[in-house]
């Protein structure tokens, strides 16, 4: 007899204790494996490892799957007896924005909608007798949890909790008003029924987050859940507060937020916002004012809950790491930038560039916040000129890709490194010369976080005008499909002053894991390889399945796509395809909740047509405009995973 032979549907649905599963389908709902032995003893089955196929990128041989979220990857859960079992990938969206959902009160509320810092709606009366509420077309940051006694009237089952935030709308109705940046970004705490036997997620309420409190927030792009279980948003691109108010949105900003054109100070945005969910749904915001005001995307809280690796998707970007006072409490802490080695290198082979780090200053949040409440002006912190004055007192800097010259007020170092942290940074030396530096997570077994480098070009490029002689980002030629980074992880540093860092878990080098590939534009229209990443964005590490998801925010793949890349065999899996001129956002990967594992994922702006998309856009630019509100509309979801094969270990 077969060792196997008295395995039945009933025992397989026992032993899956903390392996990794998608929510499946009803008929396969906990599906595990457990095995007997010919004695009729029972022996667990221990899961050694999760791997993804690799779907094939979608052509207009089959038109409409470029259209919307295609998923043709194979999840396959692997178990020490050979044992295996397979789950065909799909994506489930819990909605498209601009959809009319519950609100928890026996009403509806607009999905994705503005709000003014009184919560009233922001219209949209670009078309005459057509106004309606702005909506995004623009998903991104979201995280996935759970809260301690939770209760919402109209769950049945598990009682969890999505955050999601939007980014921005890209046009008013009329097609032609550009709204990049002149609405303030709504952020709503979606309540969800888990079912306990399957592990679908249904959406039950939609809470707006009021963001009064904070100002309003400022296009709030990529985001991570900290290991105390809140939303950790962002605010990226900071205003300038030096340029003139009509060239960085601020004017457009400002009426749509308050009424008045003049009333919103740069100096209120840019920084870290940080959303707590209550046990009924609703959420509270506060923004940190003490961890720098930089490009904040997607930061990264490792296990000793103080310290914080942060993206900075900026022009002349650069490391930042900040150490929190207390564990699980931003509010107060010390701000540090890298400053890069020698050999800096995107090839895979070459060894890693070491990283040393420059204290900026330690502050609270009050601190910060009181000198932008007191009305300090940017000319009471510095003084920028972009032409060189001839003066010696000037230093010469690359700020957001133009070269400036800047000089420092007497005692406005603490002002400067929190307020002014870009130009602050470059003046003591950081090395800021990474472009677009993205998405930030960790792989905590290893000690290694991983960050995106969504382009590696301009001040990244040896001889550009805007790269910086000696700051150590120097490569030979621009990657312009971009890299991702791995960095180790270390305590016992001691910043460049000698200061010891009080933090185990600092990045010490910096080396390429992955790096796209540039070509020319192929028969559909990609100009970096489609079988490679191209312009990564969003990263997420999963502990359990061994896995960095990568999410493309690319302007050379014609889909941009979402991968799984398993650290320990390699290998590079395309799991998902975004819609055409979309990009892949609002990626997270939640290892366990209430027994189940899931892989968020949501898209944005789909049919935003550039040059790559000549051959595509008269085919799909109908077919997009039907499946997503005249693409007006993006998707909030998350992937599932339906049993397609048993296979049970060798006789």
């Amino acid at each position: 007899m077969s060792q196997h032979s008295n395995i039945s549907r009933r025992s397989i649905l026992q032993a899956l204790s903390g392996v990794p599963l998608l929510p499946l389908s009803a008929a396969f709902a906990g599906v595990g494996l457990t095995q007997t032995a010919c004695g009729g003893s029972s022996e667990p089955i221990k899961f050694t490892s999760v791997s993804f196929s690799s779907m094939a990128a979608p052509t207009l041989a089959n038109a409409a799957a470029m259209a919307t979220t295609t998923v043709g990857s194979v999840m396959s859960v692997n178990f020490s007896d050979n044992s295996k079992l397979d789950y065909k990938l799909a994506y489930q969206p819990f909605f498209v924005t601009g959809d009319m959902v519950a609100d928890g009160k026996g009403g509806k509320t607009l999905a994705g909608g503005y709000y003014d810092i009184n919560n009233q709606p922001i219209m949209d009366a670009t078309v005459a007798g057509k106004a309606r509420q702005y909506f995004s077309d623009a998903p991104d940051g979201t995280s996935l949890l759970s809260v301690a006694g939770a209760k919402v009237a109209g769950v049945v089952g598990n009682t969890v909790f999505a955050v999601v935030q939007f980014e921005y709308a890209t046009w008013a109705q009329d097609g032609v008003s550009a709204m990049y940046g002149k609405l303030p970004s709504p952020i709503a705490v979606l309540t969800l029924d888990q079912s306990p036997t399957t592990g679908k997620l249904t959406l039950v309420k939609y809470h707006n987050v009021d963001t009064s409190g904070v100002n309003g927030l400022w296009i709030t792009c990529g985001a991570s859940l900290s290991p105390w279980g809140t939303h950790l948003s962002s605010e990226e691109y900071e205003p300038d507060a030096f340029a003139l108010r009509s060239k960085n949105f601020m004017d457009d900003f400002s009426k749509n937020l308050y009424g008045d054109a003049s009333r919103a100070n740069p100096y209120h945005y840019g920084h870290m916002p940080e959303v707590t969910v209550s046990s009924d749904g609703a959420g509270t915001i506060k923004k940190h004012y003490c961890m720098g005001r930089i490009s904040h995307e997607l930061v990264q809280v490792m296990p000793d809950n103080r310290t914080v690796l942060m993206g900075d998707d900026a022009t002349n970007s650069g490391y930042f790491v900040f150490v929190a006072d207390r564990e699980k409490d931003l509010s107060s802490g010390t701000l540090y930038v890298a400053k890069v080695g020698a050999g800096f290198s995107l090839d895979t082979a070459a060894a890693a560039a070491s990283l040393t780090w420059i204290k900026l200053g330690t502050a609270t949040s009050a601190d910060i916040r009181g000198l932008v409440d007191g009305g300090i002006k940017p000319t009471d912190i510095m003084t920028v000129s972009a032409t060189d004055p001839s003066d010696a007192s000037f230093t010469k800097i690359t700020s957001n890709g133009k070269v400036e010259w800047v000089k420092l007020k007497v005692g406005m170092e603490k002002a400067a490194a929190f307020l002014e942290t870009h130009r602050y940074s470059a003046l003591v030396g950081a090395s800021m010369g990474f472009s677009k530096m993205e998405g930030t997570t960790v792989n905590i077994k290893d000690k290694v976080a991983y960050s995106a480098l969504q382009n590696c070009r301009d001040s990244m490029v040896a001889g550009n005008a805007a790269n910086t002689v000696g700051n150590g980002i120097s490569i030979p030629k621009a990657v312009n499909a971009g890299a991702v980074m791995a960095l180790n992880l270390k305590g016992g540093q001691k910043d460049t002053a000698g200061a010891t860092i009080n933090s185990e878990w600092m990045p010490v080098d910096t080396k390429a894991l992955l790096v796209g590939e540039d070509i020319t534009a192929d028969a559909l229209g990609n100009t970096a390889n489609p079988n490679k990443i191209g312009n990564p964005d969003n990263l997420k590490f999963s502990e359990t399945m061994r896995t960095l998801f990568i999410g493309e925010d690319s302007g050379q793949h014609v889909n941009n796509f979402l991968w799984a890349y398993h650290i320990d065999t390699k290998v590079l899996s395309r799991i998902m395809s975004i819609p055409a001129g979309g990009e892949a956002t609002g990626l997270h990967a939640v290892d366990e909740l209430n027994g189940w594992t899931y892989i968020m994922s949501n898209f944005q702006h789909a049919g935003d047509w550039g040059g790559i998309h000549n051959v595509v856009k008269a085919t799909l630019d109908p077919l997009l405009k039907a499946n997503y509100k005249d693409k007006f509309g993006a998707a909030v979801g998350y992937l599932t995973g339906e049993l397609t094969q048993t296979r049970l270990g060798a006789a």
